[in-house]
């Protein structure tokens, strides 16, 4: 692990949301301060909004995002590169097209800084994506289904996969954001083994040496030996087969009431959830205000708070900026780490390609 300080971009997330506020507030933390060079993609006037409502000092460096200047290295430990004041959404707090516009070019601008070379001083070694609006990305034209597949997509990434690290959970999605109805359909033995696999790397990349990978059933009791399903006998069990088969050391499946339990005092590193709700419900419950959302499979480092753009607070200085200063933390530590390389002997008959856009919207 190198001790270098890596360069960490911060996209805003909707002008309207707290993304300014919690970033704001993330980076007053001296810990978080002086943990990586931060870089914020988004409106600088959205920043000091968010600092005088929330009794903050403004102490960072302002550069306007299409400036000569801001293609050169700049000398500071927290740039702001302006993309322009968002007008009319203060105090607004509620999705818009603006808001959608805004914050769909901060996080395209962020992905393009963290894909150029090596030397480039607009480079970045990280990413860090504070909450969107999914209505206001749908009101301006967009149909990502969200950050997840917009990374996979753009990075060319042959296999992702959407996964949180808590302070004592740590779970990884076989789907994400698709109807509850059509998990069935989606559902293969790659799509499984895809997080398996990708989730282990990411425990190594965690520092933990020998992951213990526990996979959810996606039926009530696992299926009960198929009287509620065949999914884990068909899908499932294969899945892990294949993943011990490679050297991981996952078992399953599991009933989804129970395993995390068991994950939560100990005896597992990770648990791999079917479904979007099956895994998120048990993180929330216990790290609201903590967990952090990993994206695993591409190429550069990205996470993100685990909540929402909070319109229902937002511009009133009293978000909590826990879940922002986890994540901040996570992208320096996973910036400064080794990086699993190279797939499982397997690999190759697991992967899924990278979603694109919804529909129509590929820019």
């Amino acid at each position: 692990m190198t001790t270098a300080r890596p360069t960490v971009a911060i996209s805003l997330g909707d002008p309207a949301g707290i993304g300014a506020e919690v970033t704001v507030k993330a980076l007053c933390d001296p810990i978080v301060r002086g943990a990586a060079r931060w870089v914020v993609h988004g409106s600088n006037h959205s920043l000091h909004v968010a600092a005088e409502r929330s009794g903050l000092p403004v102490d960072w460096l302002r550069v306007a995002n299409e400036s000569e200047r801001a293609q050169h290295e700049i000398d500071a430990d927290f740039v702001v590169l302006d993309h322009g004041q968002v007008l009319g959404l203060f105090d607004r707090r509620e999705p818009s097209k603006v808001g959608g516009l805004a914050s769909k070019g901060y996080v395209e601008a962020a992905i393009a800084d963290a894909m150029r070379a090596q030397g480039d001083p607009r480079h970045v070694d990280a990413v860090v994506t504070a909450p969107i609006s999914k209505e206001s990305w749908a009101m301006a034209g967009y149909r990502w289904p969200g950050h997840t597949e917009l990374f996979a997509f753009r990075t060319r990434a042959r296999r992702h996969c959407m996964a949180f690290s808590a302070p004592n959970l740590r779970v990884a999605l076989a789907t994400t954001h698709v109807p509850l109805m059509t998990i069935r359909d989606l559902l293969t033995i790659g799509r499984i083994f895809d997080p398996i696999d990708l989730g282990n790397r990411f425990c190594h990349d965690m520092g933990v040496k020998n992951p213990r990978i526990a996979v959810c059933g996606l039926n009530p009791h696992a299926g009960e030996n198929g009287l509620f399903g065949d999914e884990e006998e068909r899908l499932i069990r294969p899945a892990i087969e294949m993943a011990c088969s490679a050297g991981i050391d996952a078992s399953g499946p599991w009933p989804a009431d129970t395993i995390f339990r068991d994950a939560i005092q100990g005896r597992y590193d990770l648990v791999v959830a079917m479904y979007h709700d099956q895994g998120l419900i048990p993180v929330k419950m216990l790290a609201f205000d903590a967990a952090v959302n990993v994206t695993l499979g591409i190429p550069i480092v990205r996470t993100s708070p685990d909540h929402g753009t909070a319109f229902g607070i937002s511009g009133e200085g009293r978000a909590d900026a826990g879940a922002m200063r986890e994540a901040l933390l996570l992208a320096a530590k996973l910036a400064r780490a080794p990086r699993s390389s190279g797939a499982t002997k397997l690999g190759g008959l697991g992967g899924h390609h990278p979603e694109g856009p919804a529909r129509g919207e590929w820019s």
